[in-house]
């Protein structure tokens, strides 16, 4: 039997070269090594400008990656929620915030997709399974919680059938850059047993689908985040403005139980970590061969260590994904809180491996750790995903 001093580290899995689940081969389409680089380079200037990463944007229309969500009917690819994690983890390795833009994308496609009209999917589906559009959710906002159970945003019916929101949002991915939005408003006051508590918005609640170009809607870019800084996460306000009830998305008051069911679909910002992981495995790697310390038997061990985070990681992402447990839904919620915590501790491991090197500003560490830090806080965020998967204990 080898001597652990005779074993080599094998070399970080080239993910690079798998193709994507749903996703036509070619050469123009998918991440090919092209595409990967320049969203690179754009991860890395966005990083430092703040930002909105148009480049990555463009990058990703000309991918054809954001119709991975939709059916054929409709020009999409038809990809399944492990088909969407791998697309996303893909993304976030060589950048975070388009992963973040193409997660928030795919989120809203779904979501039209299971709960719009027949109109409404014909009219908008095409566009979005194109490219043409890219779909941003505007859930979030100061003083409602990262529950959403206090809004402030309204949307009251007129006297033509219509609706007229007014509220703002922040925390909006993609602010600026989404031609709609998924705006999330009270439209009643909530009677005391109107539904079962979910844990994550409340009745009363109703989705509205909103063009970037309608009257009174007004994104604001100004929020200068210290990761993500290349996703256009900002404020978004829709002050009177006006937008027929075709533009409603399920039932009035049924927001909370659209909201519920997401989790359901096993699709997890816990992609976005994995993707973190392996590319913080991959600087880990490349830097000890640089360096020439695979041949200390120290250092082969910590990455033995730290592939297994990842390798965790990634397992429990694929397995909401393929959507396999009993509960699919709290699958999901434990993907995201695990491979968060886990992207947090792998890229702390790899930066004190790297020693003064990760010390230095223009280390891509650094980026990788700000980014995997604010997956933990987007919604849900980790407390909450903890507060809804123990929630039915109560009952």
């Amino acid at each position: 039997m080898a001597s652990a001093d005779s074993l080599t580290v094998p070399e970080a899995p080239a993910l690079t070269d798998v193709p994507l689940p749903g996703l036509p081969a070619g050469p123009s389409t998918g991440l090919t090594p092209a595409i990967r680089e320049r969203l690179a380079a754009a991860a890395r200037d966005s990083d430092v400008s703040g930002e909105p990463d148009r480049p990555a944007l463009a990058l990703l229309r000309e991918s054809g990656l954001l119709g991975l969500a939709l059916p054929y009917e409709y020009g999409g690819t038809g990809a399944d929620a492990h088909g969407l994690n791998s697309a996303v983890a893909r993304v976030a390795q060589v950048n975070a915030s388009a992963s973040i833009m193409l997660f928030q994308h795919y989120a809203v496609s779904r979501r039209i997709l299971e709960h719009g009209s027949p109109a409404l999917r014909r009219r908008l589906l095409p566009q979005l399974a194109r490219g043409d559009w890219l779909a941003a959710s505007a859930w979030s906002e100061t003083g409602a919680g990262a529950n959403k159970k206090q809004l402030s945003t309204v949307a009251r019916r007129t006297p033509d059938g219509g609706w007229v929101l007014d509220g703002a949002k922040s925390f909006t991915t993609s602010a600026g850059l989404a031609d709609i939005y998924l705006v999330l408003a009270q439209t009643e006051e909530p009677a005391p047993d109107a539904a079962p508590d979910t844990g994550y918005g409340s009745a009363g609640q109703t989705f509205f689908l909103v063009p970037a170009d309608a009257p009174g809607l007004e994104p604001d870019t100004s929020l200068r985040l210290t990761g993500m800084r290349g996703s256009a996460t900002g404020f978004v306000s829709v002050r009177d403005c006006h937008v027929p009830d075709t533009a409603r998305l399920g039932p009035i008051g049924a927001a909370a139980s659209i909201i519920a069911g997401v989790r359901d679909s096993g699709a997890t910002l816990g992609a976005v970590s994995v993707g973190l992981a392996e590319a913080a495995l991959d600087l880990a790697h490349r830097h000890a061969e640089r360096r020439g310390l695979l041949a200390q038997q120290a250092v082969r061990h910590r990455l033995v260590e730290i592939a297994g985070e990842v390798e965790a990681a990634r397992a429990i992402v694929e397995r909401a994904g393929r959507r396999t447990a009993d509960d699919p839904g709290i699958a999901t919620l434990h993907s995201k809180l695990v491979a968060s915590s886990a992207a947090e501790r792998v890229i702390n491991a790899v930066e004190r491996m790297l020693g003064s090197a990760g010390y230095v500003a223009s280390n891509e560490i650094n980026r990788y750790g700000r980014d995997a830090r604010a997956v933990a806080l987007m919604g849900p965020t980790n407390d909450l995903c903890k507060e809804l998967v123990s929630l039915p204990w109560n009952s």
